[in-house]
């Protein structure tokens, strides 16, 4: 794919008075256009100023020019700290699970409609979207396994917020079945534990739902009694799915230990020293649903 910049000039007023300029700024993008607001946050950050009161942006334009930073896809939290995504993108038709239904996305009101709606200029998009739960990379609560299990509702945000995180490697392993014993090496205790098999690599393939790793009940038990925050795991299910049952599911979730499946990225990120998050929103009777985990990385 060819590779964008946008170039532009700014100006810059300021609430307490003054103001700065800048002239034939360039920014790499990641697709052929970038609205005003998105470069005026770009504006701010990067030059770090304070006291904003309006950014104008001027004379923009769009050039075919290799990237001279790459394109930022993971966030700048603070200085020498990097937000790394874990999650794989839902789209309308795709399938994450075998015999459960794509998601559908539509729109409920187009912006075409709004605007017989809205003052002139003034348009909006209200989109719609049917999915299941177990869709893209989703989290799982008790409730989901156990009827008596607490629903997304309850979910404690001490288990998925602001967690110390460990990766787990197991990418390459001969043996599919992941034991307790890759997971003694290293300190799990009150930790999001998220085990790297690398079966990311083979999402949205017809691979990807045959032969995957997985974690066995001993493993799972071993977890349990570590009192870990939560498992992730980026492999299309944490358990066995050639068999009816799911013992690693019913072990974890037991106990409360949120699961997060279908994973990505996870090479990415180093053993240990990171923070993890993995927030679902609040709803009741509901056991799983798709969720957007993140890791900062130090410096």
């Amino acid at each position: 794919m060819t590779e964008k910049r946008v170039c532009f000039d700014f100006e810059v007023s300021f609430t307490n008075g003054g103001g700065v300029q800048g002239q034939d700024f360039r920014l790499d993008i990641d697709g052929d256009d970038i609205d005003d607001a998105a470069l005026a946050r770009y504006v701010i950050s990067d030059l770090r100023l304070l006291m904003v009161g309006e950014v104008r942006i001027l004379n923009k334009r769009i050039v075919e020019e290799r990237h001279k930073r790459g394109v930022v896809t993971d966030a700048t939290v603070a200085p020498g700290q990097r937000l790394i995504d874990l999650s794989h993108v839902i789209e309308a038709g795709m399938i994450t699970y075998k015999g459960l239904p794509a998601p559908l996305i539509c729109d409920h009101l187009s912006r075409e409609a709004s605007r017989a709606i809205y003052a002139e200029g003034t348009e909006f998009q209200i989109d719609r979207i049917e999915l299941v739960g177990n869709t893209g990379t989703y989290l799982d609560t008790p409730y989901h396994r156990y009827a008596d299990g607490h629903d997304l509702a309850d979910l404690p945000l001490a288990r998925v917020a602001d967690c110390e995180g460990v990766v787990v490697r197991v990418e390459g392993a001969t043996e599919r079945a992941i034991d307790w014993t890759v997971f003694a090496a290293q300190e799990v205790r009150d930790r999001a534990v998220l085990v790297h098999t690398g079966w990311d690599q083979h999402w949205r393939t017809d691979q990807y739902f045959e032969g995957h790793p997985h974690l066995t009940e001993a493993a799972a038990a071993y977890l349990r009694d570590q009192s870990v925050r939560l498992v992730g795991i980026d492999s299309f299910n944490i358990d066995n799915v050639s068999e009816n049952t799911r013992p690693v599911h019913s072990v974890l979730l037991a106990a409360g230990i949120p699961i997060v499946e279908h994973m990505t990225r996870l090479g990415e990120l180093p053993p240990s020293g990171f923070r993890f998050s993995a927030v679902p929103p609040k709803v009741r009777r509901m056991g799983t649903f798709p969720v957007r985990p993140w890791a900062i990385l130090p410096g």
